[in-house]
């Protein structure tokens, strides 16, 4: 084979190399923004984590019942 022309397992390991650096620099990125929650979001929602029954949550209760 010459080893002037490109080979097919060569452009796989350039892909893959790629790949994994865009990944390393999209995740480091990420890490480091911190994502801020403005105050009057925080206010409205004061009520526990968790389960809540709301109105679309009893009306699938409605629609199951045999």
């Amino acid at each position: 084979m010459n080893n002037d022309q490109p080979s097919r397992r060569g452009f796989f390991k350039a892909v893959a190399i790629g790949g994994a650096a865009a990944a390393a620099a999209v995740a480091t990125t990420l890490v480091g923004e911190q994502k801020t929650v403005p105050d009057s979001t925080a206010a409205e929602d004061s009520s526990p984590p968790g389960y809540r029954e709301t109105a679309h949550i009893r009306h699938y209760y409605r629609t199951t019942q045999v």
